[in-house]
């Protein structure tokens, strides 16, 4: 089946492009195109894509209120922020409202598929430059969450760490000498007691708490 795609950029350059991008990748239907965050929100419910692509900066409704609608109201449809520039707290809040890729707008059609295909899956990606702006964005934030940190184990902390690194469950299985089936319990605990949505909050958390340099 093909991944049916939302899109939303206020740009019609960007948003045409974007299309015509989209349609030539192989297992990516775009359903619909919205010039902003109040067109998005009717084409997503009127098609139920698998995820919504949006663009932060839009008029009416902004990117970041645009994710957390559609998390709201449709959580079938995941969400993939695209953006050329963002401060570092629109980026945030976008990660807070749900969004679970993060990619600049110079990403090449490849970046785009995996982030599109990752997200569907339940999985997050984020740009190199971006993630470093999320964590650094964290960082100033809050403090750390002493309590949540006290109430992991060692070894939930030690997967915590590796998933900040940027290993995916099957390295951290290689890297401690468990059956992914073990990390994949250790993950699960990890985000229930750090109350953890994915693993782009995951790291975001690990360096605010320090567990991660």
């Amino acid at each position: 089946m093909s991944l049916r795609v939302v899109l939303a950029d206020d740009q019609a350059v960007v948003r045409e492009g974007l299309v015509t991008l989209l349609g030539l990748l192989p297992g990516v239907e775009v359903v619909g195109a919205a010039a902003d965050g109040l067109a998005a929100l009717d084409l997503v419910a009127q098609h139920k894509p698998d995820v919504l692509l949006v663009d932060l900066r839009m008029p009416r409704c902004d990117g970041v209120e645009t994710t957390e609608r559609v998390r709201a109201e449709h959580p079938a449809t995941e969400v993939v922020v695209l953006t050329t520039y963002a401060d570092d707290e629109s980026l945030l809040a976008a990660l807070r409202a749900g969004a679970r890729g993060f990619l600049t707008k110079d990403a090449d059609a490849e970046a785009i598929a995996r982030a599109l295909r990752s997200a569907a899956d339940g999985q997050s990606t984020v740009d190199g430059e971006l993630q470093r702006r999320l964590v650094e964005a964290a960082t100033r934030s809050a403090p750390a969450r002493v309590k949540e940190i006290e109430g992991l184990t060692a070894r939930e902390i030690e997967v915590l760490r590796l998933i900040a690194a940027g290993l995916s469950n099957t390295e951290i299985a290689r890297k401690l000498v468990v059956s992914e089936a073990t990390v994949k319990t250790h993950v699960n605990h990890l985000f229930t007691k750090a109350g953890l949505r994915d693993r782009a909050q995951a790291v975001a958390f690990a360096y605010r708490a320090g567990i991660a340099d």
